[in-house]
């Protein structure tokens, strides 16, 4: 556990009668990159909420970086250095690019709401470091040039790019990104995958994604964990994970695998 950044232990999470997570032991390594795969309804993005604060679990630990981090609530969990994106995208249409990046910034600046009214000099040299940070964060990201477009208007895949850069603007060491290539095109795609894959050299960071495309999966993941309804059916090397008899049923059914 002392390599780990992120231990779930036994974690579990009920919705009335509905078991979504069944007592799941998961571990992220420091530095990797981890994918969490499985059939819709495995569960998948309950675990993502729940280690995120959105959902408190019905039972368990989450231990984060030797914290435990259980229950806590997102803007606290942010705060210790884990961000995210979501399935569907969530940003602020009507803001710009940078704008929606400086939105992730929010948790480590200390200005504060009387210094964002009486903006002293101390205020406005963190205010221009933050904006010159999120255009940096957006180039990084590959938007370069967007950083004054609303971001209803950028096209789908950069859409998804800047809730990328969103969430590198809170300084996560954990990032989770969730279907991060659903609705890209396969140049799009393939051009994530070697961003996703540059992460931990480039920043130091341990990623853990939600995905369905197995050719994403197995170019860039360290680690598979594979869940089906709720539970944890799978776990290793993409290849190993590949040759699995039990997730080889799960995607493509019984009598295939027969």
């Amino acid at each position: 556990m002392a390599d780990n950044l992120l231990d779930a232990i036994q974690l579990r999470k009920e919705f009335g009668g509905l078991v979504a997570s069944n007592n799941v032991d998961f571990a992220i390594p420091r530095g990797s990159i981890v994918s969490l795969i499985g059939p819709n309804g495995a569960g998948k993005t309950t675990f993502f909420n729940m280690l995120t604060g959105v959902y408190k679990p019905t039972a368990g630990r989450i231990l984060f970086d030797g914290e435990d981090i259980t229950g806590k609530p997102p803007h606290a969990i942010t705060e210790r250095g884990i961000g995210r994106t979501f399935q569907n995208i969530r940003l602020f249409p009507l803001m710009t690019a940078v704008e929606n990046v400086l939105v992730g910034m929010n948790c480590r600046l200390r200005g504060g709401i009387i210094g964002a009214i009486i903006r002293p000099p101390r205020v406005r040299r963190e205010e221009k470091l933050a904006r010159e940070r999120a255009r940096e964060l957006l180039a990084y990201s590959g938007l370069p040039t967007r950083h004054t477009e609303l971001a209803r208007s950028l096209p789908y895949g950069d859409q998804r790019r800047l809730e990328v850069a969103r969430a590198l603007a809170t300084e996560p060491k954990l990032l989770l990104l969730d279907e991060p290539t659903a609705g890209m095109n396969p140049q799009e795609t393939a051009d994530f995958i070697g961003f996703v894959s540059r992460l931990p050299d480039d920043r130091g960071l341990t990623v853990l994604l939600i995905e369905h495309d197995m050719k994403v999966v197995m170019g860039v993941s360290d680690r598979v964990t594979v869940l089906e309804y709720g539970e944890k059916i799978a776990e290793g090397t993409p290849g190993e994970v590949q040759r699995n008899e039990r997730v080889i049923e799960a995607y493509l059914g019984k009598g295939a695998t027969e």
